[in-house]
């Protein structure tokens, strides 16, 4: 490093370019230390990179501000118009429990309760023992947010929420819900209003 008659460090701005290229580049899913239970930074590494957030290019007749569920493809589209969306990797429904078709969101929770549905409470004695519901919190199932999906004013006991199983994101094992990253479903919690449209892909 050179020092010029001025007394500058001449070559301060190659080595600052340098260390710039050590800065994580991916800061989606850093710390967030404000949330009422606060979440760590997720290494991107740990993501597969398809699986992501990211804005991503993609056509739609949906206006902005609707969300697409492609269950096949395990993604959710928040779509900003223009041809660009905000794309999410998602866990979706086994086979026969996924919601199909229009909804949308009813209202939004933050750190909610869960209370398993009478459907589930019957298919698995585990559940009954939650039937006066559990409170939010880092192992509730539904994670750090949930939207509640409702088709003519009726809840449909569909959610898009986050999860305490980060690991069943790209799968289908969920019991019909939408899951999210805690820190995806954050994100799109904060775009999505209530009222918006949800369509949800099954083919």
């Amino acid at each position: 490093m050179s020092i010029s008659r001025r007394g500058f460090l001449v070559g301060l701005p190659l080595m600052l370019a340098g260390c710039a290229s050590t800065v994580p580049q991916y800061t989606n899913y850093a710390a967030l230390p404000n949330e009422q239970f606060p979440l760590k930074a997720v290494p991107a590494e740990k993501i597969k990179p398809e699986l992501r957030r990211q804005e991503v290019a993609y056509e739609t007749t949906h206006p902005a501000g609707t969300v697409v569920v492609d269950t096949p493809a395990r993604r959710a589209y928040y779509v900003l118009g223009n041809g660009r969306a905000i794309r999410y990797g998602v866990g979706v429904g086994r086979a026969g429990l996924a919601l199909a078709g229009n909804a949308y969101v009813g209202r939004k929770a933050e750190w909610p309760t869960w209370t398993p549905t009478a459907n589930m409470q019957r298919r698995e004695a585990r559940y009954r023992k939650l039937a006066g519901g559990m409170p939010g919190g880092p192992n509730n199932p539904l994670g750090a947010r949930a939207m509640y999906l409702y088709r003519g004013g009726n809840d449909t006991h569909f959610r898009i929420h986050g999860t305490n199983q980060p690991e069943s994101i790209g799968h289908a094992m969920s019991s019909g819900c939408i899951r999210m990253m805690n820190h995806d479903v954050i994100d799109l919690y904060e775009r999505v209003k209530v009222g918006a449209r949800v369509v949800v892909i099954q083919a």
